[in-house]
Protein backbone atom coordinates (compact mmCIF):
# COMPACT_ATOMS: atom_id res chain seq x y z
CA UNK A 1 0.00 0.00 0.00
CA UNK A 2 1.25 3.61 -0.88
CA UNK A 3 0.97 5.36 2.56
CA UNK A 4 3.19 8.47 0.69
CA UNK A 5 -0.28 9.34 -1.26
CA UNK A 6 -2.63 7.65 0.79
CA UNK A 7 -1.48 10.05 3.98
CA UNK A 8 -3.25 13.11 2.42
CA UNK A 9 -7.14 11.04 2.17
CA UNK A 10 -5.90 10.13 6.05
CA UNK A 11 -5.08 13.68 6.97
CA UNK A 12 -8.64 14.90 5.32
CA UNK A 13 -10.16 12.54 7.27
CA UNK A 14 -9.03 13.94 10.34
CA UNK A 15 -9.76 17.29 9.40
CA UNK A 16 -13.07 16.92 8.56
CA UNK A 17 -12.99 14.85 11.65
CA UNK A 18 -11.67 17.59 13.84
CA UNK A 19 -14.33 20.14 12.52
CA UNK A 20 -16.97 18.05 13.63
CA UNK A 21 -15.42 18.00 17.65
CA UNK A 22 -14.42 21.31 18.08
CA UNK A 23 -17.99 21.95 18.22
CA UNK A 24 -17.53 21.81 21.72
CA UNK A 25 -16.66 25.34 22.02
CA UNK A 26 -19.53 26.11 20.22
CA UNK A 27 -21.69 25.38 23.87
CA UNK A 28 -22.22 29.58 24.43
CA UNK A 29 -24.65 29.18 21.33
CA UNK A 30 -26.63 26.41 23.70
CA UNK A 31 -26.18 27.08 27.14
CA UNK A 32 -28.46 30.62 27.41
CA UNK A 33 -31.45 28.77 25.06
CA UNK A 34 -31.29 25.92 27.18
CA UNK A 35 -31.26 27.80 30.54
CA UNK A 36 -34.57 29.17 29.16
CA UNK A 37 -36.18 25.64 28.34
CA UNK A 38 -34.95 24.31 31.62
CA UNK A 39 -36.18 27.63 33.56
CA UNK A 40 -39.28 27.28 31.85
CA UNK A 41 -39.28 23.34 32.69
CA UNK A 42 -38.78 23.16 35.86
CA UNK A 43 -39.66 26.90 37.17
CA UNK A 44 -36.65 27.12 38.79
CA UNK A 45 -34.85 30.34 37.90
CA UNK A 46 -31.64 29.01 35.85
CA UNK A 47 -29.39 31.43 33.70
CA UNK A 48 -26.40 30.67 31.40
CA UNK A 49 -23.85 30.74 34.18
CA UNK A 50 -25.30 28.03 36.00
CA UNK A 51 -24.39 26.15 32.88
CA UNK A 52 -21.06 26.71 32.55
CA UNK A 53 -20.43 23.96 34.78
CA UNK A 54 -21.21 21.29 32.05
CA UNK A 55 -18.50 23.49 29.56
CA UNK A 56 -16.23 22.91 32.23
CA UNK A 57 -16.58 19.36 32.66
CA UNK A 58 -16.45 18.67 28.69
CA UNK A 59 -13.07 21.01 28.77
CA UNK A 60 -11.19 18.75 31.49
CA UNK A 61 -12.20 14.99 31.30
CA UNK A 62 -11.00 14.81 27.71
CA UNK A 63 -7.35 13.48 28.78
CA UNK A 64 -8.97 10.53 30.59
CA UNK A 65 -10.11 9.16 26.39
CA UNK A 66 -7.03 10.81 25.36
CA UNK A 67 -4.81 8.17 27.07
CA UNK A 68 -6.75 4.90 27.42
CA UNK A 69 -8.17 5.59 23.77
CA UNK A 70 -4.28 6.60 22.51
CA UNK A 71 -3.18 3.25 23.79
CA UNK A 72 -5.81 1.36 21.74
CA UNK A 73 -4.14 3.88 18.94
CA UNK A 74 -0.96 3.17 19.34
CA UNK A 75 -1.90 -0.61 19.42
CA UNK A 76 -3.78 -1.30 17.16
CA UNK A 77 -4.83 1.79 15.27
CA UNK A 78 -7.22 4.55 15.00
CA UNK A 79 -10.21 3.48 13.53
CA UNK A 80 -11.61 1.88 16.46
CA UNK A 81 -11.41 4.18 18.55
CA UNK A 82 -12.52 7.29 16.22
CA UNK A 83 -15.63 4.90 15.50
CA UNK A 84 -16.21 4.64 19.20
CA UNK A 85 -15.54 7.99 19.84
CA UNK A 86 -17.72 9.50 17.30
CA UNK A 87 -20.61 7.12 18.42
CA UNK A 88 -20.18 9.00 21.95
CA UNK A 89 -19.43 12.57 20.87
CA UNK A 90 -22.50 12.64 18.57
CA UNK A 91 -24.60 10.37 20.69
CA UNK A 92 -24.13 12.84 23.87
CA UNK A 93 -25.28 15.82 21.75
CA UNK A 94 -28.09 14.07 20.72
CA UNK A 95 -28.95 12.72 24.07
CA UNK A 96 -29.00 16.62 25.10
CA UNK A 97 -32.05 17.18 23.21
CA UNK A 98 -33.41 14.72 25.94
CA UNK A 99 -32.13 16.65 28.70
CA UNK A 100 -34.75 18.05 31.62
CA UNK A 101 -32.20 18.97 34.57
CA UNK A 102 -29.04 20.35 34.94
CA UNK A 103 -27.31 17.15 36.03
CA UNK A 104 -28.86 15.41 32.92
CA UNK A 105 -26.44 17.97 30.68
CA UNK A 106 -23.13 17.43 32.67
CA UNK A 107 -23.47 13.57 32.28
CA UNK A 108 -24.52 13.67 28.62
CA UNK A 109 -22.81 16.45 27.09
CA UNK A 110 -20.12 16.89 30.03
CA UNK A 111 -19.17 13.16 30.47
CA UNK A 112 -20.04 11.38 27.19
CA UNK A 113 -19.43 13.53 24.92
CA UNK A 114 -16.19 15.06 26.77
CA UNK A 115 -15.11 11.37 26.72
CA UNK A 116 -15.83 10.77 23.14
CA UNK A 117 -14.20 14.30 21.99
CA UNK A 118 -11.13 12.90 24.10
CA UNK A 119 -10.85 9.63 22.00
CA UNK A 120 -10.95 11.03 18.65
CA UNK A 121 -9.23 13.75 18.92
CA UNK A 122 -6.11 12.48 20.31
CA UNK A 123 -6.25 9.62 17.75
CA UNK A 124 -6.96 12.23 14.90
CA UNK A 125 -3.24 14.53 15.67
CA UNK A 126 -1.24 11.74 16.86
CA UNK A 127 -1.66 9.40 13.46
CA UNK A 128 -1.90 12.07 11.49
CA UNK A 129 1.80 13.46 12.97
CA UNK A 130 2.45 9.80 12.48
CA UNK A 131 2.17 9.94 8.88
CA UNK A 132 4.15 13.12 8.32
CA UNK A 133 7.36 13.11 10.13
CA UNK A 134 8.68 15.82 7.05
CA UNK A 135 5.86 18.09 8.21
CA UNK A 136 5.54 17.25 11.33
CA UNK A 137 4.64 21.29 13.11
CA UNK A 138 2.44 22.09 10.08
CA UNK A 139 0.18 18.84 10.33
CA UNK A 140 -0.33 19.55 13.95
CA UNK A 141 -1.44 22.65 12.95
CA UNK A 142 -3.72 21.98 10.55
CA UNK A 143 -5.31 19.34 12.34
CA UNK A 144 -6.09 21.50 15.30
CA UNK A 145 -6.73 24.55 13.21
CA UNK A 146 -9.74 22.80 11.74
CA UNK A 147 -10.80 21.91 15.60
CA UNK A 148 -10.63 25.41 16.60
CA UNK A 149 -12.16 26.44 13.29
CA UNK A 150 -15.29 24.60 13.93
CA UNK A 151 -16.18 27.71 16.53
CA UNK A 152 -16.24 29.87 13.91
CA UNK A 153 -18.36 27.80 11.51
CA UNK A 154 -20.55 25.61 13.81
CA UNK A 155 -22.16 28.62 15.77
CA UNK A 156 -23.85 30.17 13.38
CA UNK A 157 -25.11 26.92 11.83
CA UNK A 158 -26.95 25.87 15.35
CA UNK A 159 -27.85 29.58 16.07
CA UNK A 160 -29.94 29.25 12.87
CA UNK A 161 -31.37 25.92 13.99
CA UNK A 162 -31.93 26.81 17.37
CA UNK A 163 -34.12 29.82 16.30
CA UNK A 164 -36.39 28.06 14.05
CA UNK A 165 -36.63 24.88 15.64
CA UNK A 166 -35.88 24.87 18.97
CA UNK A 167 -32.50 24.07 21.24
CA UNK A 168 -33.69 20.68 21.68
CA UNK A 169 -34.15 19.92 18.00
CA UNK A 170 -30.39 21.74 17.38
CA UNK A 171 -29.12 19.53 19.92
CA UNK A 172 -30.38 16.61 18.16
CA UNK A 173 -30.02 17.32 14.19
CA UNK A 174 -26.22 18.47 14.97
CA UNK A 175 -25.50 15.66 17.47
CA UNK A 176 -27.26 12.76 14.91
CA UNK A 177 -24.75 14.63 12.31
CA UNK A 178 -21.79 14.82 13.48
CA UNK A 179 -22.65 11.07 14.87
CA UNK A 180 -22.84 10.04 11.23
CA UNK A 181 -19.55 12.50 9.88
CA UNK A 182 -17.25 11.06 12.11
CA UNK A 183 -18.29 7.66 12.41
CA UNK A 184 -17.75 7.34 8.11
CA UNK A 185 -14.91 8.86 8.55
CA UNK A 186 -13.32 6.96 10.73
CA UNK A 187 -13.37 4.40 8.09
CA UNK A 188 -10.40 5.96 5.94
CA UNK A 189 -7.85 6.14 9.13
CA UNK A 190 -5.07 3.56 9.13
CA UNK A 191 -2.55 2.77 11.42
CA UNK A 192 0.74 4.38 10.20
CA UNK A 193 3.39 1.78 9.77
CA UNK A 194 6.74 1.97 12.16
CA UNK A 195 9.53 3.98 11.07
CA UNK A 196 7.43 5.20 8.34
CA UNK A 197 8.99 7.91 5.88
CA UNK A 198 7.32 9.43 2.92
CA UNK A 199 8.51 8.24 -0.52
CA UNK A 200 11.83 10.44 -1.93
CA UNK A 201 11.91 12.14 1.88
CA UNK A 202 14.88 11.82 4.23
CA UNK A 203 15.67 13.24 7.40
CA UNK A 204 18.02 15.88 7.86
CA UNK A 205 21.05 15.75 9.72
CA UNK A 206 20.43 18.29 12.52
CA UNK A 207 17.02 16.19 12.71
CA UNK A 208 18.39 12.77 12.87
CA UNK A 209 21.41 14.06 15.53
CA UNK A 210 18.53 15.37 17.87
CA UNK A 211 16.01 12.60 17.62
CA UNK A 212 15.16 11.07 21.01
CA UNK A 213 14.35 7.48 21.76
CA UNK A 214 11.21 6.46 21.63
CA UNK A 215 9.26 6.35 25.19
CA UNK A 216 6.41 4.70 26.80
CA UNK A 217 4.47 6.73 29.17
CA UNK A 218 5.98 5.43 32.08
CA UNK A 219 9.58 6.65 30.80
CA UNK A 220 8.08 9.82 30.14
CA UNK A 221 6.67 10.62 33.66
CA UNK A 222 10.45 9.63 34.65
CA UNK A 223 12.13 12.24 32.67
CA UNK A 224 12.13 15.74 34.39
CA UNK A 225 11.03 17.48 30.78
CA UNK A 226 8.22 16.14 30.73
CA UNK A 227 6.89 17.94 34.11
CA UNK A 228 8.29 21.33 32.52
CA UNK A 229 6.79 20.83 29.19
CA UNK A 230 3.56 19.89 31.24
CA UNK A 231 3.85 23.35 33.05
CA UNK A 232 4.27 25.38 29.55
CA UNK A 233 1.56 24.07 28.54
CA UNK A 234 -0.98 24.84 31.66
CA UNK A 235 0.48 28.47 31.81
CA UNK A 236 0.44 29.01 27.42
CA UNK A 237 -3.06 27.56 27.61
CA UNK A 238 -4.76 29.89 30.32
CA UNK A 239 -4.49 33.01 29.19
CA UNK A 240 -6.48 32.00 26.17
CA UNK A 241 -9.13 29.95 27.51
CA UNK A 242 -9.30 33.08 30.51
CA UNK A 243 -10.79 35.04 27.30
CA UNK A 244 -12.27 32.07 25.10
CA UNK A 245 -14.64 31.62 27.87
CA UNK A 246 -15.80 34.45 28.95
CA UNK A 247 -15.65 36.53 25.37
CA UNK A 248 -18.73 37.99 24.92
CA UNK A 249 -19.45 38.80 28.63
CA UNK A 250 -15.35 40.15 28.50
CA UNK A 251 -16.70 42.55 25.40
CA UNK A 252 -19.62 43.46 27.14
CA UNK A 253 -18.78 44.38 30.67
CA UNK A 254 -15.37 46.02 30.06
CA UNK A 255 -15.65 47.90 26.24
CA UNK A 256 -19.53 48.55 26.32
CA UNK A 257 -20.44 46.20 23.31
CA UNK A 258 -23.66 45.13 22.52
CA UNK A 259 -24.81 41.63 21.84
CA UNK A 260 -23.53 41.69 18.09
CA UNK A 261 -20.63 43.69 18.49
CA UNK A 262 -19.77 41.02 21.45
CA UNK A 263 -20.56 37.94 18.85
CA UNK A 264 -18.07 39.66 16.24
CA UNK A 265 -15.62 39.75 19.05
CA UNK A 266 -15.77 36.25 19.43
CA UNK A 267 -15.55 35.20 15.97
CA UNK A 268 -12.59 37.13 16.05
CA UNK A 269 -10.82 35.43 18.74
CA UNK A 270 -11.86 32.57 17.26
CA UNK A 271 -10.92 32.84 13.69
CA UNK A 272 -7.15 33.90 15.06
CA UNK A 273 -6.74 31.08 17.40
CA UNK A 274 -7.56 29.29 14.25
CA UNK A 275 -4.43 31.48 12.01
CA UNK A 276 -2.35 30.87 15.04
CA UNK A 277 -2.30 26.84 15.32
CA UNK A 278 -1.29 27.12 11.31
CA UNK A 279 1.21 29.67 11.34
CA UNK A 280 2.53 28.82 14.75
CA UNK A 281 2.77 24.76 13.40
CA UNK A 282 4.53 25.85 10.19
CA UNK A 283 7.03 28.38 11.84
CA UNK A 284 8.00 25.81 14.50
CA UNK A 285 9.22 23.24 11.47
CA UNK A 286 11.43 26.24 10.54
CA UNK A 287 12.40 27.97 13.60
CA UNK A 288 11.67 25.17 16.50
CA UNK A 289 9.36 24.95 18.45
CA UNK A 290 10.00 26.37 21.92
CA UNK A 291 11.21 29.26 19.66
CA UNK A 292 7.81 29.59 18.73
CA UNK A 293 6.43 29.05 21.82
CA UNK A 294 8.61 31.31 23.79
CA UNK A 295 7.38 33.99 21.57
CA UNK A 296 3.77 33.12 22.10
CA UNK A 297 4.13 33.10 25.74
CA UNK A 298 5.90 36.88 25.00
CA UNK A 299 2.73 38.27 23.03
CA UNK A 300 0.38 36.23 24.97
CA UNK A 301 1.88 39.32 27.44
CA UNK A 302 1.26 41.94 25.62
CA UNK A 303 -2.45 40.84 24.65
CA UNK A 304 -2.95 40.65 28.07
CA UNK A 305 -1.30 43.94 29.53
CA UNK A 306 -3.38 45.47 26.38
CA UNK A 307 -6.61 43.62 27.59
CA UNK A 308 -6.24 45.01 31.10
CA UNK A 309 -5.38 48.37 29.57
CA UNK A 310 -8.20 48.80 27.81
CA UNK A 311 -11.67 50.59 29.23
CA UNK A 312 -15.12 51.61 28.06
CA UNK A 313 -15.22 52.36 24.40
CA UNK A 314 -12.14 51.09 23.83
CA UNK A 315 -12.87 48.74 21.06
CA UNK A 316 -9.90 48.65 18.53
CA UNK A 317 -7.35 47.90 21.70
CA UNK A 318 -9.52 45.07 22.46
CA UNK A 319 -9.67 43.61 19.57
CA UNK A 320 -5.47 43.66 18.98
CA UNK A 321 -5.72 42.45 22.72
CA UNK A 322 -8.08 39.50 21.68
CA UNK A 323 -5.92 38.64 18.31
CA UNK A 324 -2.85 38.72 20.08
CA UNK A 325 -4.47 36.21 22.73
CA UNK A 326 -5.94 34.36 20.04
CA UNK A 327 -2.88 33.80 17.85
CA UNK A 328 -0.79 32.29 21.26
CA UNK A 329 -3.09 30.08 22.35
CA UNK A 330 -3.55 28.75 18.93
CA UNK A 331 0.18 28.19 18.64
CA UNK A 332 0.61 26.21 21.91
CA UNK A 333 -2.51 24.14 20.36
CA UNK A 334 -0.36 23.73 16.71
CA UNK A 335 2.62 22.97 18.25
CA UNK A 336 2.20 20.74 21.30
CA UNK A 337 1.35 17.45 19.73
CA UNK A 338 4.65 18.04 17.38
CA UNK A 339 6.65 19.02 20.45
CA UNK A 340 5.71 15.69 22.16
CA UNK A 341 6.38 13.36 19.48
CA UNK A 342 9.91 14.78 19.25
CA UNK A 343 11.01 15.03 22.61
CA UNK A 344 9.77 11.50 23.53
CA UNK A 345 8.68 9.49 20.14
CA UNK A 346 6.02 8.69 17.66
CA UNK A 347 5.41 5.23 18.63
CA UNK A 348 3.67 6.17 21.82
CA UNK A 349 2.95 9.42 20.86
CA UNK A 350 -1.35 8.62 21.15
CA UNK A 351 -0.68 8.03 24.99
CA UNK A 352 2.50 10.56 25.66
CA UNK A 353 0.42 13.03 23.98
CA UNK A 354 -2.85 12.14 25.74
CA UNK A 355 -0.98 12.54 29.43
CA UNK A 356 0.77 15.26 28.41
CA UNK A 357 -2.48 17.31 27.60
CA UNK A 358 -3.59 17.06 31.06
CA UNK A 359 -1.56 20.88 31.21
CA UNK A 360 -4.79 22.10 28.93
CA UNK A 361 -7.11 20.08 30.93
CA UNK A 362 -5.81 21.86 34.35
CA UNK A 363 -5.49 25.04 32.19
CA UNK A 364 -9.23 24.66 31.13
CA UNK A 365 -10.17 24.44 34.94
CA UNK A 366 -7.73 27.41 36.11
CA UNK A 367 -8.61 29.89 33.30
CA UNK A 368 -12.29 30.30 33.71
CA UNK A 369 -12.27 29.75 37.45
CA UNK A 370 -9.72 32.63 37.81
CA UNK A 371 -12.01 34.63 35.81
CA UNK A 372 -14.89 34.09 37.82
CA UNK A 373 -13.67 34.42 41.21
CA UNK A 374 -12.18 37.72 40.21
CA UNK A 375 -15.42 38.74 38.87
CA UNK A 376 -17.32 37.85 42.23
CA UNK A 377 -15.00 39.69 44.78
CA UNK A 378 -14.17 42.42 42.49
CA UNK A 379 -17.13 42.74 39.97
CA UNK A 380 -14.76 43.63 37.39
CA UNK A 381 -12.30 41.37 35.41
CA UNK A 382 -9.72 43.45 35.41
CA UNK A 383 -7.39 42.09 37.78
CA UNK A 384 -7.73 38.00 36.54
CA UNK A 385 -5.35 39.85 33.34
CA UNK A 386 -2.85 40.11 35.85
CA UNK A 387 -3.01 36.67 37.20
CA UNK A 388 -2.84 35.64 33.66
CA UNK A 389 0.05 37.46 33.34
CA UNK A 390 2.26 35.77 35.80
CA UNK A 391 1.20 32.44 34.05
CA UNK A 392 2.86 33.43 30.76
CA UNK A 393 5.64 34.73 32.34
CA UNK A 394 6.46 31.21 34.06
CA UNK A 395 5.64 29.61 30.72
CA UNK A 396 8.34 32.01 29.00
CA UNK A 397 10.72 30.94 31.89
CA UNK A 398 9.89 27.24 31.22
CA UNK A 399 10.88 27.74 27.51
CA UNK A 400 14.25 29.28 28.79
CA UNK A 401 15.10 26.03 31.39
CA UNK A 402 13.95 24.15 28.49
CA UNK A 403 16.37 25.09 26.19
CA UNK A 404 19.81 25.03 28.76
CA UNK A 405 17.95 21.18 28.93
CA UNK A 406 18.28 20.86 25.97
CA UNK A 407 20.85 22.45 24.37
CA UNK A 408 23.07 19.81 23.20
CA UNK A 409 19.91 19.33 20.73
CA UNK A 410 20.02 20.92 17.88
CA UNK A 411 16.00 21.15 16.19
CA UNK A 412 15.03 23.42 19.40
Amino acid sequence: MDYSKKRWLILLASCFINLCIGSMYAWSVFSTPMAAYLQQLTGQPITAADLAIVFVVCNSIGPITMITGGKINDTFGPKLVIFVGGVMFGGGMLLCGYASHISQLILFYGIITGLGLGMVYGSTISTSIKFFPDKRGLVGGLTTALFGISSVIIPPIAAAITQHMGVIASFKIIGLAFLLIVCICSLFMQKCPDHFKPAGWQPKISTIASTHPDKNWRQMLQTPVFYLLMVLLMCGAVAGLMCIAMASPLAQNLIGMDTIQATAAVSTLALFNVCGRIVAGFLSDKFGRINTLALACLLSIIGLYLIYSAGRGDTTLFYISISLIGICFGAFMGVFPGLTADQFGVKNNSVNFGIMFCGFAIAGYVGPTIMNSVFGATHSYKDAFLIGIAFCVVGLISTFIFKQVNRHVVSY
